[in-house]
């Protein structure tokens, strides 16, 4: 018999921590949910894989590897919980990161409110230098002045500085200085450098980035060595991994020193999963659907890659509205998030309308029906009230959840003042929330000029299989694929995630002018940075592939288009071919060619990543089939204008082959899959679970 060698994926989400482990031996699998601790997050982690170990006689002395994405980041950004942060800036820039840009994201909106810094004005301190756009000095730093302002922060009680000088990503000379000043004042204060953590133009872009990652540094980095500690003290002697908004993952000193990278690390994480469930069933085109417990997130995966941004948002001063947070200058996976989770609280607005969401009961005190003090209504409440969720089978009948608590909460806040039945108003909750998440995705899809109907749906997430049939249906997709793995699909993708790291360096240059030997030199230099991040992790070198490419643009334009630089004549590169490269670019992505105007870089960028990992796909045999459930039960289908008696199945009892004609719930363990009256499923030879909908849905 070989001997066991476990990987782990571990996600802490908003309401649940979820759990996937794989023996890379034998291919055999487990998942777990656990409530997450706010209080102390790795309680979820360490708790959960002691049960499972306990339940599954899983050995945790023969775990390899502990991948891990969490929420720490963001909720520190978003409540304000960092630590107590001083930016730097070149003397006449102090305000620059509150004055931000001239966008209004809502031009009628006169009371408009904006993202407030996370830094304070009063630790906003102007430091006497000036670096020119090309890199020149035109005035040297003022080492007496730093230091005296750096003596007065520190006895304000400062704990982490920031670094954002003018022009420093193309001369990084004052910035580094400012650190060495700082350390020989205070060694073991935080410091973070724009040009180390943000090296592009845009200088409130950069300023943003920079005092996030200074502002979240002292949380991030005892919380990941309290986790490699208690993992230790359980027997655990794996390697940690941290996953990182744009898709790979990374050793724990890089986390450490770049922590503004892990703001959406579940989600890209889920991203990389579907990515994955996309190659292993020949989907060119899919769409990502994840519903948690507190929000739901929609990614467009083509020719099995997730599209990737430049830059997002965090800490939206109007939930979901894009231009409303503080910018964080890091690549990422792109997304749109949604305000519809298993826990978004359903509420009758003042207009006497139904409304779901954004605010969430998450874990505590959770939806009325987990019996853990909550009273107002949630999707999770409807979902049970109509039959998609069983009381005695949710999350395999660890968690027995009350239908009466539920009804009650419908009754009292949406029922009642509506004039409906208990039942009315819950699909009233569901179908909103379906409507709502299918119009954020059909925007999403449309804005990147991709048609719905082209693509089909991965479903993830604890309540995504549940309301993928109805969200799918008012999209016109033809099929939804579900994994078995989909109630934890994120510690499930953390697995598929390569280690991977990646740099970017602004010079701009007229494309016909770009001397492309020095640009090879530099890039080779950046690739090599970032191979040594990479390496960090225990990669062998011999599997990393490294990657090139820049943000052009038509002189004049202010947003860049990024190319790839692959397979060009290094270091003999003919500018014409690039140009076309961009010029073919610009014409997918706007329908229309671009004007004659000179082309001009940017940025450039240079990415490495280890290797992609196998995991399995088909049903799990540490899961057994619970045979005291029970065989049907009623649910509300809109197709039948009310309940109907709906088959139950488990995953876990089908095989390859299989087909379940609807209506039916197939329960996975951690989620249910929805499969209406005009579906059907089959299980397909790679093991996923293939809802095809009828051609022409309503």
């Amino acid at each position: 018999m070989s001997q066991s060698s476990y990987w782990i994926g571990a996600d802490i989400g908003g309401t649940f921590t979820d759990l996937f482990i794989v023996d890379r031996a034998n291919g055999a699998c487990v998942t777990g949910k656990i409530l997450t601790d706010h209080t102390d997050p790795t309680n979820g982690i360490i708790d959960g894989l002691s049960s499972l170990a306990d339940r599954h006689a899983v050995d945790l002395r023969s775990v390899e590897r502990v991948y891990h994405g969490t929420t720490l980041v963001t909720n520190a950004v978003i409540q304000r919980r960092g630590a107590r942060t001083a930016l730097l800036v070149t003397e006449g820039f102090r305000d620059s990161v509150e004055i931000g840009t001239e966008h209004r994201f809502d031009l009628y909106d006169l009371n408009l409110e904006k993202p407030a810094p996370l830094v304070p004005r009063r630790w906003r301190r102007p430091v006497r230098e000036r670096i020119l756009a090309d890199g020149t000095t035109e005035l040297a730093l003022d080492r007496a002045q730093v230091e005296q302002e750096v003596r007065d922060l520190l006895a304000q009680g400062v704990e982490a500085f920031a670094v954002c000088l003018l022009h420093s990503y193309r001369n990084s000379l004052h910035e580094r200085a400012v650190r060495d000043i700082i350390r020989e004042i205070a060694p073991d204060v935080d410091v973070s450098l724009s040009s180390e953590i943000a090296p592009e133009i845009r200088e409130y872009e950069r300023g943003s980035t920079v005092s996030i990652n200074a502002y979240v540094a002292p949380v991030v980095a005892p919380y990941l060595r309290s986790l490699g500690r208690r993992l230790a003290h359980i027997g655990v002697p794996a390697q940690l991994l941290i996953m990182q908004s744009n898709g790979g993952t990374c050793a724990p000193d890089v986390a450490e020193q770049h922590p503004v990278r892990l703001l959406e690390s579940g989600p890209a994480a889920g991203a990389i999963g579907a990515a994955y469930i996309a190659r292993a069933a020949k989907r060119d085109n899919v769409l990502f659907f994840d519903m948690g417990g507190t929000t739901a997130k929609a990614i467009i995966i083509d020719e099995a890659r997730p599209l990737m941004a430049r830059k997002l948002e965090v800490a939206h001063v109007y939930r979901f509205k894009h231009g409303s947070g503080l910018p964080v200058q890091a690549p990422a996976i792109e997304m749109i998030e949604i305000g519809a989770g298993g826990g978004s609280i359903a509420h009758i607005d003042r207009l006497g309308l139904l409304k779901v969401g954004p605010e969430s009961a998450e874990s505590e005190p959770g939806p009325a029906c987990y019996d853990r003090g909550g009273t107002r209504p949630t999707v999770t409440d409807a979902d049970l009230v109509l039959g998609y969720l069983g009381a005695d089978s949710f999350l395999s009948g660890r968690m027995q959840l009350n239908v009466e608590a539920a009804r009650r909460a419908i009754a009292d806040h949406v029922a009642s003042p509506l004039g409906l039945s208990i039942e009315e108003a819950a699909w009233g909750v569901h179908q909103v929330v379906n409507e709502n998440m299918a119009a954020a995705a059909r925007v999403h899809l449309l804005e990147h000029g991709r048609t719905p109907e082209r693509y089909s749906m991965v479903a993830f997430g604890g309540a995504g299989p549940t309301h993928a049939y109805g969200v799918a249906r008012a999209l016109h997709l033809p099929e939804i694929i579900v994994p078995w793995q989909a109630g934890v699909g994120s510690a499930f993708g953390m697995l598929c995630a390569p280690v991977a790291f990646e740099m970017a360096q602004s010079r701009t240059i007229a494309l016909d002018v770009v001397e492309w030997p020095e640009v090879e030199h530099m890039l080779a230099s950046m690739v090599q940075e970032c191979r040594a991040n990479v390496l960090s992790a225990a990669i062998d070198a011999s599997e990393t592939v490294a990657r090139r490419s820049a943000d052009l643009r038509y002189r004049g334009q202010g947003h860049e288009i990024q190319i790839d630089l692959e397979g060009l004549s290094w270091p003999n590169v003919d500018w014409r071919d690039v140009r076309e490269r961009f010029r073919a670019e610009y014409r997918r992505l706007n329908g229309v060619d671009g004007p004659d105007m000179p082309v001009e870089v940017i940025t450039w960028r240079a990415s490495v990543r280890g290797p992609i990992s196998d995991v399995p796909l088909g049903a799990s045999n540490l899961v057994s089939p619970d045979q005291r459930s029970r065989r049907t039960r009623p649910v509300y289908f809109a197709e039948t204008n009310g309940f109907v008696t709906t088959r139950l199945v488990q995953r876990a009892s089908l095989k390859v082959g299989d087909r379940v004609e609807g209506p039916a719930i197939i329960e996975l363990g951690d989620a249910s899959i929805t499969v209406g009256p005009s579906a059907s499923a089959h299980i397909g030879a790679e093991g996923l679970v293939r809802v095809e909908l009828a051609e022409r849905q309503q």
